[in-house]
């Protein structure tokens, strides 16, 4: 058996994908394994890890250009020419998905009942995860919008992840005994706006102040965030105090990570855009 891949077999596992991708915007239930078993005969003797490499590789094309992907395949960079060519001209043909990753961007976050708070919390991603995004490396998609971007503007979808992130603290608050502590947890966000720095006041056990920067994603663990420099300065200046939580998977069963600190030290930091004026 070759190692290389044919253009059919590629094509096979990009249509793959991309099924999977359309049942999961519109919150539809699948299995991934089942979908890597129907895949197996259109393959030249492939395993399903080698499947799933490729649709962790798919992820990763996504990704880098900006657009939403699948979270249960994790984003794996070392992808091949041809298969982002073939992700090019999948989406090239099949335009509607641009109507998909637009209407899951901008829509209104159904309320999401947590009983557990418990299993909510998880280790942040290893840098090997994310190091290997090459942010210059570009696929020309017809479609150039910038999706991840775009669904940071959701600000209901920022508001529900506050909320989210709110009964999280209740929770670890109530169960350490402070639930007078919990009751004055705030939403900065809304009572004095963005310019704060921060979202929510919440509280240690000792009840010194907790600085919560919350970002909100129905997508994978993995996705780039977005930071402003007002929170980055803010971070800086209130290290000891500052936490953000990072919540992905907004989606079904959100989870979310804490990175503590100064945001400089915890994170690989890339320039949008730049402000310019006339020499």
């Amino acid at each position: 058996m070759s190692d290389a891949w044919s253009i059919q077999e590629v094509n096979a596992t990009v249509e793959s994908y991309f099924e999977m991708l359309r049942q999961e915007l519109a919150n539809q239930n699948y299995n991934k394994s089942a979908h890597r078993r129907e895949l197996l005969p259109l393959l030249n003797d492939r395993t399903e890890r080698a499947i799933e490499s490729k649709h962790q590789n798919i992820s990763a094309i996504l990704t880098e250009s900006k657009m939403p992907s699948i979270n249960g395949y994790k984003p794996l960079f070392n992808y091949q020419n041809l298969l982002a060519d073939c992700v090019l001209e999948f989406l090239n043909t099949h335009p509607e998905f641009y109507d998909y990753f637009e209407r899951d961007v901008t829509s209104t976050p159904e309320k999401i009942l947590i009983t557990d708070f418990s299993k909510v919390i998880v280790e942040p991603p290893k840098n090997e995860d994310i190091s290997s995004i090459n942010e210059n490396r570009v696929v020309r998609f017809k479609n150039s919008i910038n999706y991840l971007e775009k669904e940071v503007q959701n600000s209901l979808l920022g508001a529900a992840g506050e909320e989210f992130v709110i009964a999280c603290e209740r929770d670890r608050l109530i169960r350490s005994g402070k639930e007078n502590l919990a009751d004055k947890i705030e939403r900065i966000s809304e009572t004095q706006g963005d310019w704060a720095g921060f979202d929510i006041l919440s509280f240690e056990e000792d009840g010194t102040d907790r600085y919560i920067e919350a970002k909100t994603t129905r997508y994978g663990k993995s996705i780039p965030f977005f930071i402003t420099p007002n929170e980055l300065a803010f971070s800086e200046r209130n290290s000891q105090r500052y936490h953000l939580y990072r919540v992905f998977n907004y989606r079904q069963s959100p989870e979310l990570f804490i990175l503590k600190g100064n945001i400089h030290n915890q994170c690989r930091l890339t320039p949008t855009e730049y402000r310019a004026t006339v020499k």
